[in-house]
C-alpha cells in the first residue's frame, strides 16, 4: 500500500492539472512562455504519475483497468473481472 500523503498529493496534482488546463492552453497558443514558466509546476499534466485505484500503487499500472499488476491478477483469480480468466493448456 501506498502512504496516505502520496495519493493526497496526486490528487492535488490532478485538480490543479485542471484548474489550470485552459490557462496553459491559451498561453502556449499565444507563445507567453514567461507567463506560462510563471504557473505552479505541478500545474503541468507532465507531473502527473497514474496510480492503482486499489493500492495506491505506482508502478506495473495497467491502464485498460485502472490499477496494478498485483491487484489485477488477485482479482482475475478469483473471477471478480469480467471476461478474464487464468490460461490453461
Amino acid at each position: 500500500m501506498a502512504k496516505e500523503s502520496m495519493k493526497a498529493r496526486e490528487v492535488k496534482r490532478q485538480k490543479m492539472v485542471e484548474k489550470y488546463a485552459e490557462k496553459r492552453a491559451r498561453l502556449k497558443a499565444e507563445g507567453d512562455y514567461i507567463a506560462l514558466s510563471q504557473l505552479p509546476k505541478n500545474s503541468s499534466k507532465v507531473r502527473l504519475h497514474n496510480r492503482c485505484k486499489l493500492t495506491g500503487r505506482p508502478k506495473g499500472y495497467m491502464r485498460q483497468f485502472g490499477i496494478s499488476r498485483i491487484s489485477f491478477r488477485e482479482m482475475a483469480s478469483n473471477g471478480l473481472i469480467p471476461g478474464i480468466k487464468k490460461a490453461s493448456w
